[in-house]
């Protein structure tokens, strides 16, 4: 018997942008104060475009609107990838915290990706 999704709550690429947007939300608290209308702002914003768009794209009737929204929250983890760097290299976030939300950010991709590919 084939488990029907629901709700977009129950996609495992939607949990996993979640996830990644709370660990974002959590490491940018660290960042300096100055940064809180620039790369924090920035972050965070690309980190929500992420579950939002796949929730807003489920909640559609179409699946080429759909696939719009797909695109856009892959576009969104494109940004994150150079947001993260930028907060590396400035030193406002640790190797550590770096590596796990970036993992998290290519996993989440990854998994995009394949949900993409299987409604094209």
């Amino acid at each position: 018997m084939v488990n029907k999704i629901t709700g977009f709550r129950e996609l495992n690429v939607w949990q996993r942008a979640y996830a990644l947007t709370l660990d974002l939300y959590r490491i940018t608290r660290k960042f300096p104060k100055a940064e809180i209308y620039g790369l924090t702002s920035q972050l965070q914003r690309a980190a929500v475009s992420v579950p939002a768009n796949i929730a807003e794209g489920y909640e559609r009737n179409h699946r080429k609107e759909y696939l719009q929204f797909l695109f856009i929250a892959k576009g969104s983890l494109g940004e994150l990838d150079t947001l993260l760097l930028l907060s590396r290299d400035l030193g406002y976030m640790t190797i550590e915290d770096f590596d796990h939300v970036n993992a998290k950010r290519q996993e989440t991709m990854k998994m995009l990706q394949g949900l993409i590919k299987s409604l094209s």
